[in-house]
């Protein structure tokens, strides 16, 4: 019994020691990746554009044919399914503030993020991870050279930017593909879907939309930045990160939509 004791109190304060240690590094990576981002270009050490340009390819250009064809079928499910109970009243018209106001405020954020988290998040993760496996990070130390500033930094950069610009561009897929499906099969006049998208839509709607893709930005590129400086070991090692920072990016991803969803319902 002594012995059971003994080993179940070990593991609880060994767990207990790695989360301590996993939520003090993760400070400390967001504390110098804030650093770097927002305070360091007014101190004269400015960003370097033509990596956050190239980041701001891969992150976002890249991601433009799957976020269309995903989103493009979305609005067409969206629109079928909000036609199923609104033809039971003869409503068919409000499939146009169905799929708009679910596509602005909640689907196209959380949609695109999780594409994102799966393309861009796993990519930052094995980048990262490859670097510290192959001694790289340390080298970037050893000449002076922050590695968050040199590696993070300019990724943050181009997610907050590609990331509400692919939400955006999102939405107007979805909604296209509601109004396609409407003018053709449900024989809505794609006039009147228009203006009754535009009657049902805020300004807000769209702006919440963009406000949960910055904050889903910032979460995917510190998860993934956390994962890739986490690696010890070989590529066995890279490749449980990588997909460790897909499930934990999906994970906050989900848990921050909520909370901005709550927040949104209860201030707008």
């Amino acid at each position: 019994m002594p012995i059971m004791a003994e080993n179940f109190f070990g593991s609880v304060g060994r767990r207990a020691l790695s989360f301590r240690r996993g939520i003090h590094e993760a400070s400390v990576l967001v504390n110098n990746t804030f650093y770097w981002t927002f305070v360091s270009p007014f101190k004269g050490m400015p960003l370097r554009i033509p990596l956050t340009v190239s980041e701001m390819v891969k992150t976002g250009y890249n991601s433009i044919p799957i976020v269309a064809v995903i989103s493009f079928f979305v609005g067409i499910i969206l629109a079928f399914q909000a036609a199923y109970q609104l033809k039971k009243v003869g409503a068919l018209i409000y499939v146009a503030n169905l799929v708009g106001v679910s596509l602005t405020r909640e689907l196209s954020p959380i949609l695109t993020a999780i594409i994102v988290a799966g393309r861009s998040g796993s990519y930052f993760a094995a980048e990262i991870g490859s670097m510290k496996v192959s001694e790289e990070v340390d080298a970037l130390t050893c000449m002076g050279i922050n590695p968050v500033g040199f590696l993070v930094s300019p990724k943050l950069v181009a997610m907050m930017i590609m990331l509400p610009a692919l939400t955006l561009f999102s939405d107007l897929i979805g909604i296209a593909g509601g109004l396609l499906l409407s003018s053709t099969v449900l024989g809505i006049n794609w006039f009147n879907y228009y203006q009754q998208t535009l009657n049902a839509l805020l300004v807000m709607d769209v702006i919440s939309g963009l406000v949960k893709a910055l904050a889903f930005a910032v979460i995917i590129t510190l998860v993934g930045a956390y994962q890739g400086f986490r690696v010890e070991g070989g590529a066995e090692e890279v490749g449980k990160r990588t997909t460790s920072s897909v499930v934990t990016s999906i994970f906050l991803v989900i848990v921050f939509d909520l909370f901005f969803t709550v927040l949104f319902y209860y201030f707008t």
